[in-house]
C-alpha cells in the first residue's frame, strides 16, 4: 500500500523522485522519505505528508543521478521518523525501500540480534535490509546474490528497490506479489509502484511479474528470476496522458472523478453495445463465454467498494441470466476452504488490479480448477495478468483514496455481462434486452442532469455535517447503493454510517431513530416502491430525518421526505448507477464543510497491497 519510486540516469534525480512521491501520495501519507547517492548516500526523513519532507531537505545535500524515495502507509511501527523508508543496513552496505510486509520477520530479527545487529524503527523493511547485508558480508558475495538469498528467506509480499555502496551507479528491483513498473527512458529508467510517476517521462514500461529481480545500471537493465534465470523483459505502451492524472482545476481528485463519470461510464459501453441495440460484444469474455454459458454457479471476489459492485452484479446476474451467484469477501474467501468445482466461474473484481487478498483467492480458485476471470481497472495490473480472461472499466485514473468512478464503471461491465449472459440463454426477452441497452446509453447525459444539481446537495449538506450516524436504507438493487453510499460517508467524513435492507430496519436499526438521526431512502419507483415508502412512515413515526433519493416527478416523496433529490427515470437496473452520483457528492460536501482530508482520508490508501 506504500508508494515507492527510483530513478537512475544522467539527471537530477531528487526532482523526479519527490515529484513522483506527489503522484503515488495516494498509497500511503503517514511519512515520507528519499535517498539520494552521489559518492555517499543521504537519506532524509519526515513524519507526515511529502510536503513535510520538502520541508526538511531545504538547504541539504540533494545532489545525485541515483536515488530512491517512499511514502508510507504504517503497517509495522507507528508512523515516525525513525520507521519511515529508506531504511538502511547497520553496516551502511544496503539501502532500500518496500511495499508489502514480511511477514516471517520476528524469526529473522532474532536471528540478526544474535548475529549483532541492533535495530533501529520496529519495521519488518529493517529486518530485511539487514538481512541482505549479513549474507552480503558472510558469504563474500555479489550484492545481486546477497539479495537473492535473502528473498528465498522472506515470508511475503514484497516490492522493493535497493542500493549497494558497492556498486552505486545500480539499482535492484525485486517484486513478489506487490506491484511495480519500470519506465524505460533515454539512458535513464524510472521505477514506481505503478504508473503515475512515470507517465510525465516515458509511456515504455516494463511490469515485473512475481520473483522477478531487475539490475538496473544507467545504460542497461537486465532481468533474472530470484532463482538466477535469465528473462527477456516485455516492453508495453502506456496508454495514459498526464492530464488525467492532474486535478484540472477541481478542488480535490475525488470531485473531478464524480463528475468524469459521464464520460468514464461511455468508455465503458462505447463499442460495447451494438448500435442496433441487439447485443453487447465484451472481446475479453469472448474465449470464456461457453464456460459463462454453462456455469452452475459463479463465485464474484472483491474487497470493499468493489464487494459492493459485486452485491448488485449478483442481483443482476441472478435476475437477467439465472445462474446462481456467491459474493465473497477475498480476505474470507482465501482463508476458509472453499468449495469449487471444475466448472464454476470465479470473478475477481478490482479497481487497481493489485489487491493481495484478491490475488490471493484467484490463486486458490485456479488450483482448484475453476475458470477466473477479472473486472479491472488499471492495465497490465495483476489482475488482468493472473485470470485467463476479463473486462477492463476503462475508468481511467483514480486518485482519490475513496473510490467513484471505479465503482459504476464496475456496476456497468457487469449489467452488460448479465444482459449479454441472459440474451445468449435467453433467459432474458430480446424486447427486454434491447429496452435495457438503449437506456444505457441515455445514462451519460442523465449523469451530467444530475451533476447540475451539485449546488442542492451541498444545501443538503450543510444541514447535516455535524451529525455523527447516518444510516441508509434501501431495497433489492437499491440495496448494495445503500452500502456503498455509507461507505463513502464514513471513509471519508469519519461519520460513522450503516447501510442496510430497508425490510431490515424493524430488525434492530429502528432502536437507533429518534430527531437526531438522518435516514437516507433510496426510494425510486420499482416493485419495491409501496414498501419503501412504508419503511419511510416508519422513520417518520419516530422523528428521523429522510433524505430521500427518488424518481424524478413524484410528488409524493415531497409529502414524506424532509428532503428529496431527484433522478432521471431509468430502467430499474441502471437506477444504482444514477443513485451512487447524489450520494458521493453528499458525502464529498459533508467531508468539506467538515474540514476532512478528502482525497487522502486518515489510515487509508488506495491501494490494498497487503493484508
Amino acid at each position: 500500500m506504500c508508494g515507492i519510486v527510483g530513478y537512475i540516469g544522467k539527471k537530477e534525480a531528487y526532482p523526479i523522485l519527490i515529484n513522483g512521491l506527489k503522484r503515488l501520495e495516494y498509497r500511503g501519507y503517514d511519512s515520507a522519505g528519499i535517498a539520494l547517492i552521489n559518492g555517499e548516500t543521504n537519506i532524509y526523513k519526515s513524519i507526515g505528508r511529502v510536503s513535510e519532507l520538502e520541508k526538511h531537505v531545504e538547504g541539504k545535500n540533494i545532489k545525485g543521478s541515483v536515488g530512491m524515495a517512499h511514502t508510507r502507509w504504517a503497517t509495522h511501527g507507528v508512523p515516525s521518523d525513525a520507521n519511515a523508508h529508506p531504511h538502511q543496513s547497520q553496516g551502511g552496505y544496503f539501502t532500500l525501500i518496500h511495499n508489502g510486509i514480511i511477514e516471517n520477520y520476528n524469526p529473522l530479527k532474532t536471528k540478526l540480534q544474535k548475529n549483532g545487529y541492533v535495530f533501529k524503527s520496529e519495521t519488518d523493511t529493517e529486518v530485511l535490509v539487514n538481512l541482505i547485508e549479513f549474507f552480503y558480508l558472510k558469504g563474500d558475495l555479489t550484492p545481486e546474490i546477497a539479495i537473492k538469498l535473502a528473498l528465498e528467506k522472506v515470508i511475503g509480499a514484497y516490492g522493493l528497490v535497493i542500493s549497494c555502496s558497492v556498486t552505486p551507479q545500480t539499482l535492484y528491483a525485486a517484486r513478489k506479489g506487490s506491484p511495480l513498473v519500470i519506465g524505460l527512458g533515454n539512458e535513464e529508467y524510472f521505477i514506481a509502484s505503478d504508473a503515475s510517476p512515470i507517465i510525465e517521462h516515458t509511456k515504455s514500461v516494463i511490469y515485473l511479474e512475481n520473483n522477478h529481480l531487475a539490475i538496473i545500471e544507467k545504460n542497461q537493465l537486465t532481468l533474472k528470476s530470484v532463482d538466477n534465470y535469465m528473462l527477456e523483459p516485455k516492453v508495453q505502451e502506456l496508454d495514459l496522458d498526464i492530464g488525467q492524472i492532474e486535478k484540472g482545476g477541481y478542488e480535490h481528485f475525488m470531485l473531478k472523478e464524480i463528475f468524469e463519470q459521464p464520460d468514464s461510464i461511455l468508455d465503458t459501453f462505447r463499442g460495447r453495445v451494438a448500435s442496433d441495440f441487439k447485443s453487447i460484444k465484451l472481446g475479453g469474455l469472448h474465449k470464456v463465454m461457453p464456460q459463462l454459458l454453462a456455469a452452475k454457479k459463479i463465485t464474484i471476489i472483491a474487497c470493499g467498494t468493489s464487494w459492493h459492485a459485486g452485491l448488485l452484479g449478483e442481483y443482476l446476474i441472478e435476475e437477467y441470466a439465472r445462474i446462481p451467484v456467491e459474493v465473497e469477501y477475498g480476505s474470507e474467501f482465501r482463508y476458509r476452504n472453499p468449495i469449487i468445482e471444475k466448472d464454476d466461474v470465479i470473478l475477481a473484481i478490482s479497481q487497481s488490479g493489485e489487491t493481495a487478498d484478491t490475488l490471493a483467492a484467484i490463486d486458490i480458485a485456479q488450483r482448484a480448477g475453476a475458470t477466473v476471470i477479472g473486472i479491472c481497472n488499471v492495465v497490465g495490473s495483476s489482475i488482468p495478468r493472473a485470470t485467463v480472461a476479463g473486462v477492463y472499466t476503462h475508468a481511467g485514473p483514480e486518485i482519490g483514496v475513496a473510490s467513484t468512478k471505479a465503482f459504476t464503471t464496475q456496476v456497468m461491465v457487469l449489467t452488460m455481462m448479465a444482459l449479454e449472459i441472459g440474451r445468449r440463454k435467453a433467459t432474458i426477452s430480446q424486447e427486454q434486452f434491447e429496452a435495457t441497452t438503449r437506456a444505457i446509453v441515455d445514462i451519460p447525459n442523465q449523469i451530467k442532469e444530475i451533476l447540475l444539481k451539485n449546488e442542492e446537495l451541498k444545501e443538503i449538506a450543510k444541514v447535516y455535517a455535524t451529525i455523527n450516524d447516518f444510516l441508509y436504507l434501501g431495497r433489492g438493487y437499491n440495496f448494495p447503493v445503500a452500502l456503498e453510499g455509507a461507505l463513502k460517508l464514513k471513509e471519508i467524513s469519519y461519520i460513522h454510517a450503516e447501510g442496510y435492507p430497508a425490510g431490515e430496519m424493524k430488525h434492530g436499526p429502528i432502536a437507533l431513530i429518534d430527531e437526531k438521526m438522518p435516514i437516507v431512502v433510496i426510494a425510486t419507483k420499482d416493485q419495491f416502491y409501496e414498501k419503501i415508502l412504508s419503511n419511510m412512515q416508519e422513520v417518520k413515526a419516530r422523528k428521523g430525518k429522510v433524505i430521500a433519493i427518488a424518481t424524478k416527478g413524484d410528488l409524493l416523496m415531497n409529502q414524506t421526505a424532509d428532503h428529496v433529490f431527484e433522478l432521471p427515470e431509468t430502467s430499474p437496473a441502471l437506477v444504482p448507477i444514477l443513485a451512487t452520483i447524489p450520494l458521493q457528492l453528499l458525502a464529498y460536501h459533508i467531508a468539506v464543510l467538515r474540514g476532512c482530508d478528502v482525497d487522502q482520508p486518515r489510515n487509508l490508501a488506495k491501494s490494498v497491497t497487503v493484508e
